[in-house]
């Protein structure tokens, strides 16, 4: 039975905020989320327009058909 459950992880030690569903002795996998993102107030994340401005480039006949497909033109 897998079962996930919330804890923090303060200084050397993980502190469970929910009471786990065994009571033996079990094996545990910890896996850490990263932090938060930042978020606006209406809770969607921001947008950082032109992020990638001059990182992105497309050749001059982009938009030119392609030999291959002229038969279906």
């Amino acid at each position: 039975m897998l079962t996930t459950i919330k804890g923090i992880y303060n200084h050397g030690q993980i502190i469970l905020t929910e009471q786990p569903p065994v009571k033996t002795k079990t094996v545990v996998m910890i896996t850490f989320l990263p932090a938060k993102r930042s978020k606006t107030s209406q809770g969607k994340q921001k947008i950082i327009l032109g992020l990638l401005e001059g990182k992105i480039k497309l050749s001059d006949d982009f938009n030119k058909p392609l030999d291959d497909l002229k038969e279906y033109m």
